[in-house]
């Protein structure tokens, strides 16, 4: 998948454990290591947001996106 979740990047740069950041946003933390490993299909705008404002941080600093040989395909690019 080309979106990549920089959660547990920005969980260390800021010192915070996984526990504490899911009991202040009020989801499980089975959730939150879920949305960390990128195995969901989804996130609530509500959660991003919640996170963004305990981690002090922006909503791209937490998703990325990394282009693929299937996107470059599909765009007609030979060179991904």
């Amino acid at each position: 998948m080309p979106v990549i979740v920089n959660l547990d990047v920005m969980l260390a740069r800021r010192k915070v454990r996984s526990k504490e950041l899911a009991e202040a946003i009020g989801i499980t933390e089975s959730n939150l290591s879920l949305l960390k490993s990128g195995k969901v299909k989804g996130v609530r705008f509500s959660t991003l947001a919640a996170i963004c404002h305990y981690l002090h941080c922006e909503p791209g600093d937490l998703l990325g996106y990394e282009r693929s040989d299937d996107d470059a395909a599909a765009d007609g690019d030979p060179s991904p």
